[in-house]
């Protein structure tokens, strides 16, 4: 088993021993079961989901940090939510707000990055919503 802690700024979202963790880093998909070597890794917006006995638990992450030292995973999020937390409705109007924002902005304008991230967050948090158990 892996001992799991997903902590925010503002809380720890989960803290419980599960079966494998995968998450989107930022150079892609990553999975850890136990016996896995050390490792640490920038999260990038997206999934991270956990395996625990016959569920799995889906969160939609935007960005932090993950590590793993003996059979303990630490994941270090600016923000995470369980599938069953997310406004579908409020995520897809985030999504069209960026991507209007982003059809009337040039890419070396500052907040051209900005609202591609808002997209990224929009995106994520509507696939993991589409995932409630």
């Amino acid at each position: 088993m892996l001992s799991l802690e997903i902590i925010s700024p503002e809380k720890t979202i989960v803290k419980d021993e599960v079966d494998v963790v995968e998450a989107t880093g930022a150079e892609g998909e990553f999975g850890i079961m136990p016996g896995h070597t050390q490792f640490l890794t920038a999260l990038a917006i997206g999934e991270i989901r956990y395996k625990k006995g016959n569920e799995t638990v889906y969160l939609a992450s935007s960005g932090g940090f993950a590590e793993v030292v003996e059979d303990r995973v630490t994941l270090l999020v600016d923000t995470a939510e369980r599938s069953h937390e997310i406004d579908i409705e409020r995520a897809k109007r985030a999504m069209e707000r960026a991507e209007s924002a982003l059809k009337t902005l040039s890419y070396d304008q500052a907040e051209y990055k900005l609202m591609e991230m808002a997209l990224l967050r929009a995106i994520a948090r509507i696939g993991v919503a589409g995932k409630k158990l």
